[in-house]
């Protein structure tokens, strides 16, 4: 009897022993990743937002992608054509593409995914205006007419930021573009599950395990998605700056997508912890003028801003680590194709006297500034101060209003009088493939009231030299209009670049794989 019981321990010992490898082995299966905000819209092409562009990478796949040195490749295209004329450009789908559902990848769910995405995204939109339209001819081919000749076919469907061209089934697709989709099914390297989806809590995805990755490494959002896990976990709920770091020192995360600038030192010092280069391009602050209100609606009054707007003090008051910050002359970021300091000389090389001088000139009549401050949203709650301070310094009246990011959003939208719910100046940061191309920024749609972004600037001359960027088919013709629409943008000001910052991405040793991705993406990632 007394040998029964023994043996009975050591068989349970055993099992135990069993139970606690086997999951050590499924924790080494699971990345977790506390992200930089909190997932609330699933759809990436109903909103711009980062985190919904992110989610849309582990999901969705993309017919071209841009890599680390900003070229364009193919993705989910095997091969492509374009006619002597360049009107006509006919693609064909690698083999293997299957979406989540078993079912494959034709060529009708491009052409779907396209229409859709070209209602919602800028980039999308000007494509769109040339494309007279789009068939089918056989499964895995389809073709893009044109009705004349334009040089940004593949930098629109490369696209690498919001709104990203991702491939969705056509029976999503055809969802109504102003609503938002109700099924959530790519054919990229992951599978969302939907039924562990906690808004605020976490948000989990499966690998997709009939996934085929091309044979490249990875690059950008090009090359080989490999997925070495079993299953990715967002961590939602965790927002303390100091609680994340916590809980990556003690190995209940395994990545902070984006480190606190206060903890970055801290974490470099650590042995077990690691900051892997996984950018090559940052993110660029920028202050926006309203041009519908005085005083901004003076050009010679913007001009003013900007020459009070020295990069340096925002930098170092936002950042501190002077290795993640530097100062750069050019709206469309420094390295990237268009990135020049063409007509930037109105604030790369003016100084507080200039500004005062030209606010002077400019008949400022002491209209109060009205610059909106988040409270809550540390990566960039500092900047409204620096702007204050030296637009006060200049000679502008200025009224801080400090309120919760969700109330800026809301209230940026608004056309009213600044002191009718309205607004005078915001302050914000973009990501470098969201403004690098005189297409795809923002800033330079100046329709006015039209504009399909914030602060409603309006010039017809930057618009005409736009216009015919979208038509240029070669290179150094592209480059010499992005400076001359750089140049007349400093002119008019349509805003004020602030300086470029890399936010450091801090995970756990037991972490490998990290590539150059100018974003957030999580495959070729392995754990031990």
């Amino acid at each position: 009897m007394k040998f029964h019981r023994r043996t009975l321990a050591a068989l349970a010992l055993a099992a135990g022993a069993t139970f606690v490898h086997t999951g050590a082995i499924a924790q080494a299966n699971v990345l977790r990743i506390v992200p930089h905000s909190n997932l609330a819209i699933l759809d990436p092409i109903w909103t711009t937002a980062y985190m919904s562009r992110n989610h849309g990478y582990m999901v969705y796949d993309t017919l071209f992608g841009t890599d680390e040195k900003n070229q364009i490749k193919p993705q989910m295209v095997e091969s492509w054509t374009e006619s002597a004329d360049h009107r006509l450009w006919t693609f064909k789908l690698r083999k293997g593409l299957e979406f989540h559902d078993g079912k494959p990848v034709t060529s009708e769910d491009v052409v779907a995914s396209l229409q859709r995405w070209g209602k919602r995204d800028a980039m999308g939109s000007a494509l769109m205006q040339f494309v007279q339209r789009m068939d089918t001819p056989a499964p895995d081919t389809f073709r893009i007419f044109l009705g004349e000749a334009c040089g940004f076919v593949l930098e629109a469907l490369g696209k690498p930021s919001s709104n990203v061209p991702f491939i969705m089934p056509k029976r999503i697709a055809d969802t109504d573009a102003f609503k938002q989709i109700e099924e959530h099914i790519g054919s990229g390297p992951y599978v969302f599950k939907k039924d562990e989806f906690k808004p605020g809590d976490k948000a989990v995805y499966t690998k997709f395990a009939k996934y085929v990755p091309r044979s490249e490494p990875p690059s950008g959002t090009t090359g080989g998605k490999r997925v070495y896990v079993d299953r990715v976990e967002w961590n939602l709920a965790l927002r303390d700056a100091q609680a994340q770091v916590n809980a990556l020192q003690k190995g209940e995360v395994d990545i902070i997508e984006q480190l606190s600038f206060d903890h970055y030192e801290t974490v470099k010092a650590d042995p077990k912890l690691q900051i892997p280069r996984v950018a090559n391009l940052g993110l660029q602050y920028m202050a926006r003028f309203n041009h519908l209100h005085k005083p901004f609606d003076n050009p010679k009054v913007r001009q003013a801003a900007l020459a009070a707007f020295a990069q340096e003090p925002f930098l170092r008051a936002q950042v501190g680590v002077k290795e993640l910050y530097r100062t750069c002359p050019g709206m469309f970021m420094c390295g990237t194709p268009y990135g020049s300091a063409a007509g930037s000389d109105i604030q790369s090389k003016s100084n507080m006297k200039k500004a005062q001088e030209l606010l002077k000139a400019s008949g400022y009549d002491g209209t109060p500034v009205v610059l909106m401050k988040p409270t809550d949203l540390a990566a960039i709650q500092k900047l409204p101060d620096v702007a204050a301070q030296l637009l006060r310094q200049a000679g502008f009246k200025v009224d801080l209003q400090a309120m919760d990011w969700q109330t800026l959003v809301g209230r940026r939208a608004k056309k009213d009088a600044p002191d009718k719910g309205g607004w005078n100046m915001l302050i914000t940061g973009w990501q470098a493939h969201d403004i690098w191309n005189p297409i795809s920024n923002p800033t330079m749609d100046t329709r006015g009231e039209k504009s399909g972004w914030f602060g409603w600037a309006k010039d017809d001359a930057l618009m005409a030299l736009r216009d015919q960027f979208l038509r240029a088919t070669d290179e150094p013709a592209k480059k010499k209009l992005a400076d001359a629409i750089q140049t007349r943008a400093f002119e008019i000001g349509t805003h004020a670049p602030l300086g470029e910052v890399d936010v450091p991405l801090a995970a756990g040793r037991q972490v490998s794989g990290f590539f150059v991705s100018n974003g957030h993406l999580y495959w070729n990632l392995k754990k031990q």
